[in-house]
This record gives C-alpha cells, structure tokens and sequence, in this order.
C-alpha cells in the first residue's frame, strides 16, 4: 500500500488504532479520525510518524454533525493530496431496552453506525473514483443474529450491511465496497461486560474455543483494501466461527 492514503474513523484506540497500525507498517498514509480520544489519537500518530515522518495526520470531528463530515475528507486530500480507501470503523455501542428507547439513543446509535458511514461515502465518492479506491465497513455479526437487549445497534449494524452492498453496486466500476464484521475480538469498556462467566459463555460459542484480536481484523480489512481487486459487496466475517455456532 506504498503512498496510498486512508481515511480511519475512530482510528485512535482499540481495533482502529490495530487497522491504522498494520495499514501504515504496509506502506500507507493515514488520516486517524476521532472525536473525543485526543490523546490517543496523539499518541498514536506521534508513534507512527516517527517510524514514517509526515505519514500520518489527525482529523477532530463529530460524526454526528454531517457539515463535519465533508470538512474531514478535505482537509485529507488538502494534506495529502488523494484518498485511496476509507474505513468507516467509528461506532456507539451500548443497550437500550426497547421501552426505553429515545430518539437521542436513535440518532447516537444509528448516526454513527448508519448514517455517517453513508454520508462519508458520498462526501468521499469523487476522490475514490478518481483513485479507483476501496471503501471497508466494520459492521458486525449481530447484523445477521441481533443482541438481546441491544436492539438499536443490531439494527444500525444490518443497516450497514445493507448499506455496504447497495454502495457497492452504486460506486462500480470505479470503486469497490466490502466489510468485515467482527466477532468476540475485544470486549467492550462498559462494567456489565467484566463477568467473566459471561465472556467465558460467549467464547464457548466459537468454534475456535478463543477471542480473536484487533489485528485480526485489521489483516481482514488489509486484504480487501490492498489483494482482493475482484471483491466487492461482500462481508467477511472474523469471529471464530461463532457467527455459524450460535
């Protein structure tokens, strides 16, 4: 991926920051987005531009607010000239019970997962077609099997899916459009997920017997980005097996 430059949302931390690890030992430029994870968005590039001076940049914004959204894009090929491929790896993750469901929780969980993806696609579609570029979703395998309990999420994310084919046959020729869709990669933040019963529950649902790792879906999205020129509208999913054993 020597000199290609790529859009990551979400970029600082967890299985962005691994994406925006494997893509930059592999050659690439990158533009790590954020919202609130200054710091590690800092950190981050500061760690990958001494390896690479110049090769990576910063982007702040709100995937929320759509006038953002286009800014980002441009402030990328302002500072590097192009875009090769966009990962739209940002997301909400939380539960809300369907009594409880607001149009706040709405517009958090399918704003990011949803809607931004779209509208970064589109604010993005003339300098990847100018590129023959690649765009990779990270969606999940609760798009197909929703969450108990997290019903807004399951949705947004079989939005994305959705989404993934119908870009892919909108952007063609020019322009290809996968995703992967993560498994039991890496636990979330939140305390209701520190059981250990609980993991231990899940893991026994993959074939594999095991979690998997960031980087497990960072080489997934290298691959479609960089050696799958004849892929396009599919979702690969990395997950152990559990998505076929649940």
């Amino acid at each position: 991926m020597q000199g290609k430059v790529v859009l990551v949302t979400g970029g600082a931390k967890r299985v962005g920051a691994a994406i925006c690890r494997r893509l930059h030992a592999a050659g690439a430029n990158i533009a790590l987005h954020y919202r609130s994870s200054k710091d590690e968005a800092q950190a981050l590039a500061s760690e990958l531009n001494h390896l690479r001076p110049h090769s990576v940049m910063t982007v702040r914004a709100d995937l929320l607010h759509l006038h953002d959204l286009a800014g980002m894009v441009q402030q990328c090929v302002q500072h590097f000239g192009r875009l090769d491929a966009l990962v739209n790896n940002a997301s909400s993750f939380f539960p809300v019970p369907l009594s409880e469901i607001t149009e706040a929780e709405w517009n958090d969980l399918v704003g990011t997962n949803l809607k931004a993806p779209l509208f970064l696609a589109q604010a993005a579609a003339d300098d990847l077609r100018h590129s023959h570029g690649a765009i990779v979703n990270i969606v999940d395998i609760h798009a197909e099997r929703p969450m108990h309990g997290h019903l807004l999420y399951s949705v947004a994310k079989a939005g994305l899916a959705g989404l993934t084919r119908a870009l892919a046959q909108e952007l063609a020729p020019q322009i290809r459009v996968n995703a992967v869709s993560p498994g039991v990669i890496i636990w979330p933040e939140s305390a209701d997920w520190a059981d250990e019963e609980r993991r231990r529950k899940i893991i026994a649902h993959t074939l594999l017997k095991r979690e998997g790792e960031p980087d497990d879906i960072a080489k997934a999205v290298q691959f479609l980005l960089n050696d799958a020129p004849y892929i396009t509208g599919q979702i690969i999913s990395v997950d152990g097996g559990r998505s076929i054993n649940l």
